[in-house]
């Protein structure tokens, strides 16, 4: 029996994540900078320890007036220091209700910089690795950030996206273009089985290119995230894949 990870963004301030919980396998818990703060998280992780869902921390840039969406050059000390505070701070959450921090995946620019970026990605990792070297670090699949993770000595999850597109390098396509996100569930499932069977991804230029996919995100903050979630959770289900965290 195959299995695959189903995750989705959520503490964010939105009033869907109950109803995606029971679909998911993994929760990436905003904490704090990018969007929600200490009441959204207590009560995300809260919700996700009631439906046996694994928690993970959603580091971004404290940008809350962009959502963390927007481009921003630290220091290598002060990228290091944005990660384990943010990291840190859903820790002590989680050892308050007895259930164990699982993973980190970075938000928004940070996740899409770092994927391309050496550096950052390596920083990124070894914050991961200081505060818990047990902890899982999600990363878009083929990234900078799943290799580094992979030489910082963290377990890692290639990650893929039902409700994004990909450029022919294997980048998400920036939410500046129009095409940016799939709306369709059609669409989205269609291309969930394409990368969960086949390990492919077909481009928004039409090309068929190689991905790993160990966990499929959807966003919560998507117009259609309630029914993706459903949606995906089924097909999964239909085509004999038993979700549960990497």
């Amino acid at each position: 029996m195959a299995y695959i990870d189903l995750n989705c963004d959520m503490g964010e301030g939105l009033d869907t994540d109950g109803a995606i919980m029971p679909f998911i396998s993994s929760a990436n818990i905003a904490c704090g900078y990018h969007a929600g703060n200490k009441d959204t998280m207590q009560h995300t992780a809260t919700l996700a320890v009631q439906h046996k869902v694994a928690i993970g921390a959603h580091p971004g840039f404290a940008d809350k007036e962009n959502f963390g969406r927007t481009e921003q050059h630290l220091t290598d000390n002060a990228l290091y220091d944005l990660v384990t505070t943010q990291v840190y701070a859903l820790q002590v959450i989680c050892r308050s209700l007895h259930a164990p921090l699982v993973h980190v995946k970075p938000h928004g620019a940070l996740y899409n910089m770092a994927a391309k970026d050496a550096n950052m990605a390596r920083i990124i990792a070894k914050a991961v690795h200081d505060v818990d070297k047990k902890l899982c670090l999600f990363g878009l699949s083929n990234s900078q950030l799943i290799t580094a993770a992979k030489g910082a000595g963290l377990k890692t999850a290639s990650e893929v996206f039902a409700d994004r597109t990909y450029q022919d390098d294997g980048s998400l396509t920036p939410r500046s273009q129009a095409n940016a996100l799939i709306d369709s569930e059609e669409q989205a499932i269609q291309q969930v089985l394409q990368m969960v069977s086949r390990q492919k991804v077909t481009t928004v230029n039409g090309h068929t290119i190689p991905l790993i996919a160990d966990t499929i995100c959807i966003h919560g903050d998507g117009a259609h995230a309630v029914a993706f979630a459903r949606a995906v959770h089924a097909a999964l289900h239909d085509h004999h894949l038993i979700i549960r965290h990497p």
